[in-house]
């Protein structure tokens, strides 16, 4: 206990010392984070690469301790070489977040190091062995532990949009952590973790709102792996079935955010990794909550977190089942105040049934497409388009081709206000549908149907003329 307080203590000094220091610096060259009124949301220029004193501090302590010949002696020495085996690739992440601070990089740049990372300290021993007490089959383990590793990374990137957010996090989940260890009597890991806590705490100092330096890519990307790679540990030496459950609780808030980004920009259809004022803090602000404000509550639900976290990782059977349950409860309800249109709309065409209609929809329409490419005459064409206009719920329909006219009611409009939509076709030519306003169920395939039918009727035009074609030559 002794060595974790001159950790914790050393991590702590050095980074309340250091971070103020490498602020001023940072200012001097230029090395700040300007407000663009959109996402950012500080006034004045801010520097950003925060990573800098919080990985200083945390080496300093370990070396201090090392050093020391009355930091603890035997103990110390069993247990540092946890920390060896994760720093390699905590260092190749923290010079790729660097470069991505002061020079800028791409995405896929900070991916590949994240994964170079993460199969460094997989061959050292660090990786997923088993999910909800199912051994993870040697072929699977390596590419498990590369996404985990990269998801807990980036986690911590997107939510540190706030002052003090994603320090406040990973401090929370660092102690989360820190305490299971030491309820495993997992030394080594607890030494690996104490003086990550004591930097981030050293750090918030200058990051809590109003926050005179930004983690930065260094820091952010640092810290998830870093907390990632803990993580594993923690999991590998559980003595409960769900090993891994104490770790997703504990990472839960940044990882929770990622998940909800990667479903409202897929359910969008936009790109996964733009960036976008969704996040669940964005949201918080939308809702009228201050910066300070929205952070603290976050800090409320990753203490929530982080208590079920430390729950879980004590019970057995059918209270650990308890426990996940109000965790999910919890998360659940969570996302539901804060009000996202998405899931809303997702959901509610699951349950009334709009997924499967706007399904048969489409399956109706492909089979549109195959009849009316199958199609020889006209007449054969006009059946295609009425039977289609009828599935999708028009009430009447009126056709001109090649000088051939065609209508014919599909339903009844019993005087009702419709409206029209009018099809140019081959020539002057042009088809019209008609539709009740008042009708229930609109098809949400209606462009598609029309641009079915114009493509499908000037295919069967060309495929008429080429015998006169043929003929004439």
């Amino acid at each position: 206990m002794y060595s974790l307080g001159v950790l914790a203590f050393t991590s702590f000094l050095l980074a309340l010392v250091l971070t103020p220091l490498w602020r001023n610096l940072c200012r001097r060259w230029g090395w700040v984070d300007r407000p663009d009124g959109g996402r950012r949301l500080h006034r004045v220029p801010v520097p950003r690469v925060g990573g800098v004193p919080i990985f200083a501090a945390y080496l300093g302590a370990m070396a201090v301790v090392v050093l020391s010949p009355l930091a603890g002696g035997d103990l110390v020495q069993a247990g540092l070489p946890m920390a060896w085996r994760i720093l390699p690739g905590a260092a190749l992440v923290f010079a790729a977040g660097l470069a991505d601070d002061v020079r800028g990089l791409k995405p896929w740049h900070k991916l590949v190091a994240q994964f170079t990372a993460g199969y460094i300290v997989f061959w050292a021993g660090v990786e997923i062995t088993s999910v909800a007490g199912w051994a993870v089959p040697a072929w699977l383990s390596l590419p498990a532990t590369l996404l985990w590793l990269a998801g807990c990374s980036n986690a911590f990137n997107l939510i540190d949009g706030v002052d003090g957010l994603g320090a406040g996090a990973a401090l929370f989940a660092t102690i989360t952590i820190l305490l299971g260890a030491l309820l495993q009597n997992n030394i080594a890991l607890a030494l690996a973790t104490v003086p990550l806590a004591g930097a981030l705490a050293g750090f918030l100092r200058y990051n809590f709102n109003p926050a005179s330096i930004f983690l930065g890519d260094s820091g952010s990307l640092t810290l998830g792996f870093l907390l990632g790679c803990f993580g594993l540990v923690w999991g590998q030496k559980s003595a409960t079935v769900l090993g891994m459950t104490a770790p997703l609780m504990a990472l839960a808030v940044p990882l929770l955010d990622t998940a909800i980004a990667i479903a409202r920009r897929f359910l969008r259809g936009e790109p996964l990794f733009k960036a976008d004022a969704g996040h669940i803090h964005h949201r918080l602000l939308a809702r009228g909550l201050t910066p300070r404000r929205a952070v603290l509550l976050l800090y409320g639900a990753c203490g929530l977190a982080a208590t079920l976290s430390l729950v879980s990782s004590l019970s057995y059977g059918e209270a650990k089942g308890l426990v996940i349950v109000l965790f999910c409860a919890a998360a659940w309800i969570g996302v539901q105040h804060l009000g996202y249109v998405e899931f809303g709309l997702a959901g509610r065409m699951l349950l009334e049934g709009a997924f499967r209609r706007h399904l048969n929809h489409q399956l109706a329409l492909a089979a549109f497409a195959q009849e009316l490419e199958a199609a020889q005459t006209p007449e054969e064409c006009w059946r295609a388009v009425c039977r289609a206009s009828r599935t999708f719920g028009f009430t009447e329909i009126e056709m001109r081709l090649n000088g051939d006219r065609f209508w014919e009611a599909l339903g009844e409009g019993n005087g009702r206000a419709s409206w029209r939509v009018e099809i140019p076709l081959e020539g002057e030519g042009w088809l019209r549908l008609t539709r009740c306003i008042e009708a229930a169920g609109a098809p949400t395939v209606l462009a598609p149907f029309a641009e079915a039918i114009h493509r499908g009727i000037e295919r069967f035009c060309r495929r008429a003329e080429e015998p006169a074609r043929a003929a004439g030559a």
